[in-house]
This record gives structure tokens, sequence and C-alpha cells, in this order.
């Protein structure tokens, strides 16, 4: 019997634990993917606490995922694939197909959305099964420890730009230089942006301009943020990366008339926005999530063309439960991941 190692919660909350398991054989329409690296996300404390639901344990997460093919479904290979392929799966695990936002082309706003480590076993592992449709292909610029994180912090910040009203010479600031914003910057600049960092703290300006930020504002500094911005002239889009409501809400007012606040930072504390505030200047505020694996593919041959690569440390699967602790602390740089080996 042929077996594989699997990174799973045995209980909500619970420490990680390694284990075998026989390898399982795709169905139709599916592929069996020998996972090369996986990225550790924020959003992975969702379904290893089981705050959401149908959770069921034990619990395998991982949603940025990268790795070859090795194993084709019944269907697969009339859609282009081969065994050997260099594929990622991201947040987009696959859609229905058949839901209105589906039937309209808007698959990732998919009614019953399949998220790796949520739908189905996600990537903490050294083999996967995912559907065809979140398969998006990896650029041969790009190792798969640098591809995975492409599949969600990537795919949200690129996506979150190029989907915003920004235009190349607009003023655009990125909120917070963490595991998104530090993609963020890199990505507003290669697009042509007038880019804005903002961050707590002057010790992350010279950081800031290592990214290539032209700008740096320390939330800390004593100037509030949105004045510091309305003295560059009025943000015309910022994207908030932080997953900190005030924060984002202090940089309304610092946005220019008819601007535009993308929020890609998750958390389920309110924001302290009036309606004054968006009616008299025009002002939109607009969730971003995600993207769909053609977005996903999208990003990476984007960062493969500018040379853009995330911040990672890696490490092995063996040492999951510690790399996950690290990025639960804020203490990972910026963006931790798993090898198989």
């Amino acid at each position: 019997m042929s077996t594989y190692r699997v990174a799973q919660v045995p209980a909500a909350g619970a420490a990680f634990e390694i284990v075998e398991r026989e390898v399982p054989r795709p169905g139709p329409g599916h592929v069996r993917i020998a996972v090369e690296a996986c990225g550790i996300c924020h959003s992975d404390a969702f379904f290893v606490n089981a705050e959401v639901p149908g959770i069921s344990f034990p619990e395998v997460p991982g949603h940025e995922v990268a790795g070859r093919i090795e194993e084709l479904g019944e269907g697969t290979e009339d859609k282009g694939w081969q065994v050997g392929d260099r594929v990622a799966v991201g947040w987009f695990g696959g859609s229905c197909g058949y839901c209105r936002p589906c039937r309209d082309g808007d698959f990732i706003m998919c009614e019953h959305l399949q998220v790796p480590g949520w739908a189905y076993d996600g990537g903490f592992a050294q083999k996967m099964i995912a559907p065809e449709n979140a398969l998006a292909r990896i650029p041969d610029g790009l190792a798969a420890t640098e591809a995975g994180p492409m599949a969600c912090a990537g795919v949200t910040t690129f996506n979150g730009l190029r989907s915003s009203s920004a235009r190349p010479g607009d003023l655009v600031a990125v909120l917070g230089l963490g595991g998104l914003g530090h993609l963020g910057v890199k990505y507003a600049v290669a697009m042509g942006f007038e880019t804005v960092a903002i961050a707590r703290g002057a010790d992350k300006a010279d950081f800031a301009k290592q990214l290539g930020a032209h700008h740096y504002i320390d939330s800390t500094g004593g100037v509030p943020v949105a004045d510091a911005l309305q003295a560059l002239g009025g943000a015309d889009v910022v994207l908030a990366t932080a997953g900190n409501s005030e924060a984002i809400s202090s940089t309304v007012d610092g946005l220019a008339a008819r601007g535009e606040l993308v929020v890609i930072g998750a958390t389920p504390e309110p924001m302290a926005i009036s309606p004054l505030q968006l009616i008299m200047r025009g002002r939109v505020v607009r969730g971003h999530a995600s993207g769909t694996a053609q977005e996903v593919q999208d990003t990476m041959e984007f960062s493969a063309l500018h040379g853009i690569r995330p911040t990672i440390e890696t490490v092995p699967l063996s040492d999951v439960d510690e790399a996950y602790r690290k990025m639960m602390s804020g203490a990972a740089r910026f963006r931790m991941v798993l090898t198989m080996n």
C-alpha cells in the first residue's frame, strides 16, 4: 500500500500532527497533485479553529499550494492537463458553475465556492486532490516556494489593485507592510502608481523604500494618516491589507474626491466610517476577495515578468505546528511556506 504524509489538526484549536494516509485516486474532473510547497495563511485559522461552518476533523488546511500533477482523473486530459504540469491552487479551489454568480462569469463569488482546507483536504500534505478548474499553471520563472503564496496573498493584492479605479500615475496607498502589504507595494510600483506605504513605526521607512515605495507614512508619527495622504494630494486608491478596522477607517479622509478604499485585510470588527465621509466627496468602499484560477495564473505571470517575489521563510512539513504558531504570532517575515521533502 502506497502512503503519504499529512499534517492534520485532530480537533478545533489542537496542535498539528503528522500522519500517514493511503494515496487516493482522483475522481472525474479532478487531479492528484504531488505537493512541493504550501504557504501558511492567516485565513487557515478559520479552519483550524472551526470558525466557519462545515469543518470536520481531522482537518487538513492549506490553500497556497504549488506542485506537479501526478495523476489525471477522467475528463481532465481533455481540458489540456498532463502529468508533470506545474500547477498552483489557491483560495479559489473550484466553483459550482450553476449558481447566479457563476452563470454571470463571476466565479470567485460562487455561492458554493470550494476552498481547500474547507471543502476538501488542503495542501499541508505531500499529495492533494483538487478539481481541474482550480488549477493555475506556474510559469517557469517561479519556484514552487514562491508560487504557493501567489495563489492567495499574491492574487488578492494584485487583483485588488488591478480591479480598482487606479490608473498609471495615480496616487495609491498600501496600508500595512506584512504578508499582503509587502506584495501590494511591489505590485503597485510595477503597475505604474505613485505608491505610498503606510505602517507603524519610523523603522519601516527603509524597508518601504526597498520595496519601491515613493513615500512612507508612519501611522504612529503624530500626523494623522488622512492628513498625511492629503498633503500628497489625496489617495486615488487605498489598498487596506492590514486586518485592523481602526487603521482602515483612519485612511478614508485621506482619499481624493471619488477615491476608492479597497479592503482585503480580514477582521470581524466594524469600521468607523460615516455616510458623510463618503457622500460629500463621492468616495467608495469595496471589499475584495482573492481571485480565480486564471487570475492566480495572471498574478504569477506578471510576477515572473517583473521580478516580483514574496518574502518567505521555508520550513519542512514536520515543523508545521511551530511554523503555524509563528505565523499566528505575527513574527513571520512574511510568508511561512511548508516544503514536503
